[in-house]
């Protein structure tokens, strides 16, 4: 087990070379790792790209037939991946620079302290993680939380804080979008529309809920003020998935 950069230490070593997380930094678009992962294999080896959200370049070699793809929609506990139901919000820039959340996440926030059901808000920016946090403590100003972001100097305590059920819930960034694994939560996002939101955050961030056996069926919410081609993009991908898992006899219904 070793990072892509190791693999330039490497010449037709391995027989088999599985990659994982391929479209992720720093392995996307980095020609210089390409080249290492196509050096470190035997000339007669195998490598395996994994993946849940394959960008254009891998799609593009599919066609070209470069590459051959193989799909496991079920995850191992055997239920569908939550899917993403998307409510409006508008003008919700203007109302958090006033101190307010839209209605409808205020609601949904509300409704998860009040069951003790855990979950992750994703915010576009890092500089509105402060505001949020403001708006939360205005209505639920017992709620335990923290946010955390990539420079966050306290971000790996706050996640295990988070992990060990010390908080309610974090208000983050993308840099949640993968990576991290909590149980039975659910994932709402305020501004899914925003430009910094690419297809494959999207889909990642949505595949945050739903990960345990115990609770395979997390909600995933996002708020909106218009819909997007990356945001159906995400919408479409992850229904795909789900559509091929039903055909499989492993899917659990229900």
């Amino acid at each position: 087990m070793c990072t892509t950069h190791q693999l330039l230490r490497f010449y037709h070593a391995f027989d088999v070379l599985v990659v994982d997380e391929v479209d992720a930094f720093p392995f996307a678009q980095n020609k210089q790792l390409m080249f290492a992962v196509d050096q470190a294999i035997k000339p007669d080896g195998a490598c395996l790209y994994l993946t849940a959200t394959p960008g254009t370049e891998l799609m593009h070699a599919v066609t070209r037939r470069q590459l051959t793809m193989s799909y496991l929609p079920l995850r191992f506990h055997g239920h569908l991946l939550p899917e993403i139901q998307c409510r409006g919000a508008w003008h919700w820039r203007e109302k958090l620079q006033r101190g307010r959340l839209p209605a409808g996440l205020q609601v949904a926030i509300t409704a998860r302290l009040r069951q003790h059901k855990r979950f992750l808000l994703f915010v576009p920016h890092v500089a509105q993680l402060p505001d949020v946090a403001a708006a939360i403590g205005h209505f639920a100003p017992r709620a335990s939380f923290v946010t955390v972001h990539a420079a966050d100097g306290e971000r790996v305590e706050k996640v295990a804080a988070m992990r060990q059920k010390k908080v309610d819930f974090l208000v983050t960034t993308t840099i949640l979008e993968r990576g991290v694994t909590f149980p039975d939560i659910d994932v709402l996002v305020l501004g899914a529309d925003d430009a910094v939101f690419s297809t494959a955050a999207l889909v990642q961030i949505a595949g945050r809920a739903g990960r345990n056996a115990a609770a395979p069926d997390g909600t995933v919410i996002y708020w909106i003020e218009q819909t997007t081609l990356t945001l159906r993009q995400a919408i479409r991908q992850i229904q795909v998935v789900n559509q091929k898992g039903r055909r499989l006899p492993e899917w659990r219904h229900a």
